[in-house]
């Protein structure tokens, strides 16, 4: 019997990315972080505050998947990708792109947005900002 655990910041989190409003933690010694937390990662304050995460990121590095986790069997291949927003990396699953190209430039400029599978759940999906 398969249970799922509420975890409601990072629903909060996805709905605020959907609606275009993506955020980070961060706290008064300049860390940011994500998953939404209640403590700073690096000095442990528990001061934080919500920053905006910057409307485009671009992607450092990249892979092509070809045996997903049983969510995601029915896309293979596919393309997880972090991507930078600012001091943040986000990991999310690259739209838009051929996954057989295996060519995705580094830097290439996306914005982050969500994606709804049809289980019900939800994925950080990156699209790029223009076709490269």
């Amino acid at each position: 019997m398969e249970s799922r655990i509420a975890n409601t910041s990072h629903d909060e989190w996805l709905d605020a990315l959907a609606d275009g409003e993506g955020y980070a933690m961060r706290c008064p010694n300049g860390h940011a972080a994500l998953p939404p937390r209640v403590v700073c990662p690096d000095c442990g304050s528990s001061d934080l505050s919500k920053e905006r995460l910057p409307p485009t990121g671009t992607v450092k590095t990249f892979t092509v998947v070809h045996v997903g986790a049983p969510e995601f069997a029915a896309d293979v291949p596919y393309v997880t990708a972090i991507a930078a927003f600012g001091p943040i990396r986000l990991t999310g699953l690259l739209r838009g792109v051929e996954a057989a190209d295996e060519a995705i430039p580094i830097g290439l400029e996306v914005e982050a947005g969500v994606e709804t599978r049809e289980d019900g759940g939800r994925a950080v999906a990156l699209r790029p900002v223009e076709m490269p």
